[in-house]
């Protein structure tokens, strides 16, 4: 072969190389991180570890997409979301909800939490991490939260990894770190 047909071979394939390169979003998995405050809390500064250009879920999280407003239900990644629940944690009221579907270990589960500051509480909010499993996220991953929609700033979204294997009594935690540096958590019957 000669070598002016190697090089129109190659420039031939090199679009088809790209396209199968960009056929789909491979959803990656949080790492966990090593960084721990005084307190043991976990401030990864990675959220869910998978792109949100376009995730699997398909949904866009950049361009001004959102979910819409999570309500018991009502629409979710496509379905109906299930609320967890409503209570206070430190100075901020949180009202979780997640999508409808199984909690299945080794999956991931999104989950929005609305935090809206307590009555008579000028604190705000600095970091929103979710993670499933137990109080003290032993074989968990904590994903720190994003605002996903700049027109409603005070719901936080993320992917929580499912542990594997499922810890019994599992529940969703909720850790927020306040504008001070303080953080309190507390938890969500997950529903199943």
């Amino acid at each position: 072969m000669t070598l002016h047909r190697l090089a129109a071979l190659a420039l031939a394939a090199a679009p088809l190389t790209m396209l199968a390169s960009a056929g789909g979003c491979e959803e990656k998995k949080p790492t966990p991180t090593t960084s721990a405050d005084d307190h043991g809390h976990d401030h990864n500064t990675d959220d869910h570890g998978h792109d949100h250009s376009a995730d699997d879920h398909g949904h866009d999280h950049n361009a001004g997409a959102s979910h819409p407003a999570p309500t018991a239900g009502g629409p979710g990644h496509g379905g109906s979301v299930i609320a967890l629940g409503e209570q206070t944690i430190g100075a901020f009221n949180a009202k979780a909800t997640r999508d409808q579907g199984e909690i299945v270990a080794g999956k991931d589960a999104p989950i929005d939490v609305t935090v809206m500051p307590a009555p008579g509480s000028t604190a705000k909010v600095a970091a929103v991490r979710f993670w499933i499993g137990t109080e003290d996220a032993k074989g968990s991953v904590k994903a720190r939260a994003e605002v996903e929609n700049p027109t409603d700033p005070s719901r936080w979204h993320t992917h929580a990894e499912v542990p594997s294997p499922l810890p019994a009594e599992s529940r969703l935690w909720v850790e927020i770190e306040d504008d001070k540096g303080a953080t309190t958590v507390s938890s969500f019957d997950l529903k199943v």
